[in-house]
């Protein structure tokens, strides 16, 4: 019985991607001199719309990664794509001085992003985005000012149960107001 969870959870883990965003080496001075740690920033997502981040800390590379995993995987957030490769809508995020802005893009565009946020999406599974840092290069505050701006992303289903209204109505409403743009730009 314990074989077969086992195999259970390695498949379950094996669906999922992790990235290594950055790491970072801190002494701590001591009687014998310093002794060395390590921080690990580690992205984790299925490329099905499943993403996470966590945080690690240990005496060793290896293990501080093993451990911002694990954090990871515990704190994932589903997040709503257009077909599967781009957001629904532009949306901005913070987190201290970290500010991102998230662009939906035309398909063909790939990933425009910068190196903490190109992690992000990649695991996340989006395929046409344009992002912008701005503020902030620590990528700490990267990942989390995109995590905020993920968790406000709304899929057109969600926005028609909260108005009582169906999605091919909410639709029309959109094709309707682009049409009518599309008029007035040609006047």
């Amino acid at each position: 019985m314990a074989r077969q969870d086992n195999r259970d959870r390695e498949e379950r883990d094996s669906e999922f991607v992790d990235k290594l965003v950055h790491i970072n080496r801190v002494a701590k001075v001591v009687k014998g001199g310093r002794r060395f740690g390590f921080a690990a920033l580690v992205v984790v997502g299925d490329q099905k719309g499943r993403v996470g981040f966590g945080h690690g800390k240990a005496r060793e590379v290896p293990e501080a990664i093993r451990k911002a995993t694990e954090a990871a995987k515990r704190t994932m957030i589903r997040v709503p794509l257009r077909e599967g490769r781009t957001l629904h809508h532009d949306i901005e995020g913070r987190h201290g001085a970290g500010k991102v802005i998230l662009r939906a893009a035309p398909a063909g565009t790939g990933i425009i992003a910068g190196g903490p946020m190109r992690a992000v999406f990649e695991t996340l599974g989006v395929q046409d985005i344009v992002a912008k840092s701005l503020g902030t290069s620590n990528p700490y505050n990267m990942v989390r000012a995109t995590f905020d701006a993920l968790k406000k992303e709304d899929s057109p289903r969600s926005v028609a149960a909260r108005r009582g209204l169906k999605v091919s109505t909410l639709q029309a409403r959109r094709r309707d107001k682009d049409d009518a743009a599309v008029v007035a730009s040609d006047a």
